[in-house]
């Protein structure tokens, strides 16, 4: 049995650290939300995200961020992608130099450019930081429905640690060394995702959102093998695999919110209308500078910032997607 802290208590953490505490783990989970702690000591459910799914007892919901963190054999980042930096820099005096940090959400930090588990070694810098990532709502993962997903690590060591705490039979997990492609792939997913919910708000057909989702996956593999990451990575868990969900599913909030934006809804009414963080719109302009940085063609991307930040319309984002230069599909296969 290990002691986990949870940081983080929306659909994801919360998710998680059930899925810990059947796995017979020692788990706290915590969230900066008053009202959140609240909910969850007197419901022992999250009511606003995952109705109907009961936390098991043993699970010990904390105020208290520094007992959250303090004597854990791993520690779970699930907070939201804007407040990763400010979490980090929150529990760092009562971190153990050498803690095991496995990241959960995906983003990339508009400021800075870097990923996540960048800004956590920033401001842990003596930890060891890791991730995970996959096709893995919270509303299907909380329900023990079978699910897949994929770590990263700087060792094996510590992506075997990760990987016997997480699994169980229904929550299958493998290991990775590509961190900065896991990361990549689960953030520029939730652009292209909301562009998925464009052509469903706009009442496009399969033809269209197949052909999305395939040239999104050429733009994340682009911009991911020019900052190091591995071509293989995209076609697994975290590339195409969290693509295919992400702009698929009814459970996804950047497909929500692009639903809304093709029906009509500004960036900030279909946010509002989530009622959650849409990390997509968070790692847009991210996306358009890392690819403007690496030199990296990302059309998709470039149209989503347009229509996010400048009020371009849905149709014509579209429409200037279909009619762009005649060329090859690969560039480096020859005749």
């Amino acid at each position: 049995m290990s002691k986990i802290g949870v940081l983080g208590a929306g659909s994801w953490g919360t998710a998680l650290a059930i899925v810990l505490a059947k796995n017979g783990h020692e788990v706290e989970l915590w969230s900066a939300v008053k009202s959140e702690v609240d909910m969850l000591i007197e419901h022992r459910e999250h009511k606003d995200r995952l109705p109907k799914v009961k936390l098991p007892d043993s699970i010990q919901i904390e105020r208290t961020l520094e007992k959250a963190c303090k004597e854990k054999d791993l520690l779970v980042f699930a907070v939201a992608s804007p407040y990763v930096r400010s979490t980090a820099k929150l529990c760092a005096p009562f971190i153990k130099e050498g803690q095991i940090i496995v990241n959960v959400a995906k983003g990339i930090e508009e400021a800075s450019l870097m990923t996540l588990s960048e800004i956590l070694e920033e401001e842990l810098p003596s930890t060891d930081v890791a991730v995970l990532s996959g096709p893995s709502h919270a509303e299907e993962v909380s329900k023990e429905i079978p699910t897949t997903v994929v770590v990263g690590a700087k060792t094996k060591k510590t992506a075997m640690i990760i990987q016997e705490i997480f699994m169980n039979d229904v929550f299958r997990v493998y290991t990775s060394p590509d961190i900065i492609g896991i990361e990549l792939g689960g953030s520029i997913k939730n652009v292209i995702a909301l562009a998925a919910g464009v052509i469903d708000g706009l009442e496009l057909g399969d033809n269209t959102k197949a052909a999305l989702m395939t040239r999104g996956i050429a733009e994340m593999s682009r911009l991911g093998t020019a900052m190091g990451g591995k071509l293989e990575t995209f076609s697994g868990l975290s590339g195409i695999g969290d693509l295919i969900v992400t702009c698929t599913s009814k459970h996804s909030r950047n497909r929500n919110a692009g639903y809304l934006m093709g029906k009509g809804y500004t960036a900030k009414e279909a946010m509002e209308e989530v009622k959650q963080v849409v990390e997509g719109v968070y790692s847009a302009k991210a996306a358009l500078l890392l690819s403007r940085k690496y030199n990296v063609s990302m059309p998709i991307v470039e149209e989503v910032n347009l229509v996010l930040f400048e009020d371009k319309s849905t149709k014509d984002a579209l429409n200037d997607l279909f009619s762009r230069d005649k060329r090859k599909e690969y560039s480096d296969l020859s005749w």
